[in-house]
């Protein structure tokens, strides 16, 4: 039977000290006794249970070599093992320490063992890192989305109560703006937060999906006509199985990321099926989105360097997590018109799937 990796090594390890060792007994003695025979018979042939000094010596040659050997063999195979753990022991150390960029060093003569425990090791320290980070960027942008509001908010109240301004309904609504934009922050954060840690629990059904759709278009038409933007609906499916409160929110989403950042023109709203998938697209006129950007699209709080941005970076985050919540996923591509299409899908039977989870 062929064992590999570390238990191989030692066990061969054993064999071959095993092996040499009688080897070394049997061809020395049968050395010793020869020349003894031949040169010093006075000394063999002496009826005693002690050995003789000349055997003695031999013992004690025989016995140092051994040792030798061995002592080589076990530094040899100590090399092996300890190498590879000493350099996680160290990474542990400088872990523990608040080092997160430490990492364990490999050995191209390590055991198969060592070397997954260091990959292991550094793997866990990647995603260690890479989580502390995304957790420290989290809380700079959620300080710096809630600052806006929080101190309009004050600094209006604080008016108020200092007689600066007025608290008719012109100053009570635009406070209300505020608010209403600090519920929507928290909520988006909700979901995203909520999915990242799959809690995001759906209450999927059997919907007309087209009903919902001109729901949600009708809802947005204001804010729609103030972007000097039009829909222009393209609606193959009727019946699917949803969340549908939390496809609305999507679909909302995709509509105000539009209003924000397309040029004046039609906003398409296309739905599609394949045998085991829906699909909900959106698809505006341009001017698109930049290169550098494009992969971090649905990632929160990622927004273009142009400063006439305006959001919080989450309403596209938000997207893909209900997407993924589907057990589905969403993506953008560019037109061939200079603009962006953007697509949700998810298992045609949304419901079923929820089932087998």
């Amino acid at each position: 039977m062929k064992i590999a990796g570390l238990s191989g090594k030692i066990i061969a390890s054993m064999i071959a000290i095993t092996l040499l060792a009688v080897l070394l007994v049997f061809f020395t003695a049968y050395l010793f006794y020869y020349f003894m025979d031949t040169f010093w018979p006075d000394y063999i042939f002496v009826d005693s249970y002690i050995p003789a000094a000349p055997e003695l010596i031999w013992l004690a040659g025989t016995t140092i070599i051994a040792l030798t050997i061995a002592v080589a063999v076990a530094v040899n195979l100590a090399r092996h093992i300890l190498s590879p753990l000493n350099s996680v022991t160290k990474g542990i150390r400088l872990l523990a320490a608040g080092d997160l960029s430490a990492r364990a060093t490999s050995f191209n003569n390590a055991q198969n063992e060592t070397n997954q425990l260091i990959r292991d090791f550094n793997l866990l320290a990647e995603k260690l890192e890479r989580m502390t980070n995304e957790q420290r960027f989290w809380n700079a942008a959620i300080a710096h989305e809630l600052r806006t509001p929080v101190t309009i908010l004050y600094g209006r109240l604080q008016g108020m109560l200092d007689g600066i301004f007025t608290p008719d309904n012109h100053q009570l609504r635009s406070l209300l703006v505020q608010v209403d934009g600090l519920k929507n922050l928290v909520e988006d954060l909700r979901v995203v937060s909520l999915e990242e840690s799959g809690h995001l629990n759906l209450r999927s059904q059997y919907i007309n999906l087209n009903t919902e759709i001109t729901s949600v278009v009708e809802f947005m038409k204001d804010s729609l006509a103030k972007a000097h933007q039009y829909v222009e609906l393209d609606l193959a499916v009727k019946d699917a199985s949803c969340d549908p409160v939390r496809i609305r929110q999507a679909l909302i989403a995709l509509l105000t990321n539009a209003i924000k950042h397309a040029v004046p023109g039609c906003i398409k709203i296309q739905t599609r099926s394949t045998q085991n998938s829906l699909t909900l697209c959106v698809e505006d006129e341009g001017p698109g989105i930049a290169e550098a950007l494009a992969p971090h699209v649905f990632t929160a709080f990622r927004r273009s360097s142009d400063s006439n941005a305006t959001g919080s970076g989450l309403g596209l985050a938000v997207v893909a997590a209900i997407a993924r919540a589907h057990n589905g996923e969403a993506s953008c591509h560019p037109t061939a018109q200079g603009g962006t299409r953007f697509e949700m899908r998810w298992p045609y039977n949304q419901i079923a799937q929820a089932e087998k989870r």
